[in-house]
């Protein structure tokens, strides 16, 4: 049939389907079902076999569309080419693309920015254990603001407000790496505020809480009661402590290179005689690193918030247990520790700049005109500090130097 617009216009359907081929155009049919809808079909060889395509229904198709289409699928078919099957990989979903992956970018960033920071293992840490999982497999152009604001509310919300805000700047920070590289047109965060204003702290452990949270410690399992004990002793920064190895601990010395220090100052610390055997006692790993607080024997340990929190509860239920009743010890943190340490210090009579000799802590006793020129470095001072703090610290525990074997390292 020599088939015209109007004719294809007015076929009408019957109880069988109709496949009217196209005088004008070889290979191409209008197929007309019994329920009225009328489409294009093709039909051609590949590979000595008869092959049919369905082009698109009419009139979306119109008829001189269709022979247009329908002599392609003819050429194509002449080269020795599949119309069909080509049609099928076309439609086919296509394996996604990584490119734009919250994790692999993340990854990218860290390469190129993090890895010069001082603090870029922190940073990476942080985004991986809230942002990479929550939208690792997320394409960075879907997430909005209000996933922003919901990921730091939910952080703020688990009682860990202080955090949550760290979160938000190095979230920002990435986001705005990626605008800079043409990854993002804008950053989700912008416009968004702090979850909360942080107040600065004062907590202080009080000596019912010492002993209560050295009782922790000693009911606690591998790392963290020894860990407590070495950040209450010593008054250093967590993940300086956190990540301490062996090849740092010269004898009665442990060396902070300026590269494992938050200020970028080298540091030594003296180890008093109650750290030296908190530390002997840690049983080590055999592994690729040398970390001393270790459960892998390749990474230092991590999940700090779980085991704060763990040794506060157990620290209320040592109190209470004493006490006869319930106690609500008021919330403390890791850091409280260092703290209390230099409070400690004070109540001993140690003086404030040697007490920051100790903490490796810069303030207005040590800053300006005087760190210039002010090069003694408190050596013997601090061990002094060290030793009589261990020492204040055993004693309101209710440890003698022969229950702990403190005396046979401090003689030796």
């Amino acid at each position: 049939m020599k088939l015209k617009a109007a004719t294809v216009e007015g076929i009408q359907e019957t109880d069988r389907r109709q496949e009217i081929p196209d005088d004008l155009c070889t290979g191409l049919y209008l197929v007309v079902q019994p329920t009225g809808r009328k489409s294009w079909q093709v039909r051609y060889r590949h590979g000595g076999v008869h092959r049919r395509m369905t082009l698109a229904s009419f009139p979306t198709l119109s008829l001189a569309a269709a022979r247009l289409r329908a002599r392609e699928v003819m050429a194509a078919a002449s080269e020795g080419r599949d119309p069909s099957e080509e049609l099928k990989a076309l439609k086919a979903p296509k394996p996604e693309d990584d490119r734009d992956k919250i994790s692999t970018l993340i990854g990218q960033y860290d390469k190129r920015h993090l890895s010069r920071l001082k603090s870029g293992d922190l940073i990476r840490r942080e985004l991986d254990r809230f942002v990479v999982a929550a939208w690792g497999a997320r394409d960075i152009n879907s997430v909005t603001k209000r996933d922003v604001i919901d990921l730091l509310d939910g952080i703020a919300d688990s009682g860990r407000v202080v955090t949550a805000n760290r979160v938000r700047a190095y979230l920002n920070k990435f986001l705005n790496w990626a605008v800079e590289r043409d990854i993002l047109l804008l950053s989700p965060t912008t416009g968004v505020k702090p979850v909360a204003k942080e107040v600065s702290r004062d907590r202080v452990l009080n000596y019912d809480e010492i002993r209560w949270f050295w009782q922790a410690c000693e009911a606690a399992s591998f790392p963290w009661g020894l860990l407590g004990k070495v950040l209450l002793l010593t008054g250093q920064r967590l993940n300086e402590a956190a990540q301490i190895t062996e090849s740092e601990i010269r004898g009665d010395l442990w060396r902070l290179s300026s590269d494992r220090t938050k200020n970028g100052r080298a540091h030594d610390v003296p180890l008093s005689g109650a750290v030296q055997v908190i530390l002997s006692a840690v049983e080590r790993i055999d592994g690729k690193s040398d970390f001393i607080f270790t459960t892998t024997g390749t990474t230092p340990v991590s999940g700090f918030f779980k085991a704060r929190a763990h040794l506060a509860a157990v620290m209320e239920g040592i109190a209470a247990k004493e006490r006869g009743r319930s106690v609500e010890i008021p919330r403390w943190t890791f850091h409280d520790l260092r703290r209390t340490a230099a409070t400690g210090m004070a109540r001993l009579g140690i003086p404030v700049r040697v007490t920051e000799a100790v903490l490796n802590h810069i303030s207005g006793t040590g800053s300006g005109i005087v760190a210039v020129y002010q090069r003694h470095d408190y050596a013997d001072e601090k061990r002094q500090a060290v030793e009589a703090w261990g020492q204040f610290v055993f004693e309101l525990v209710g440890i003698t130097a022969d229950q702990s074997g403190w005396s046979a390292v401090s003689n030796s």
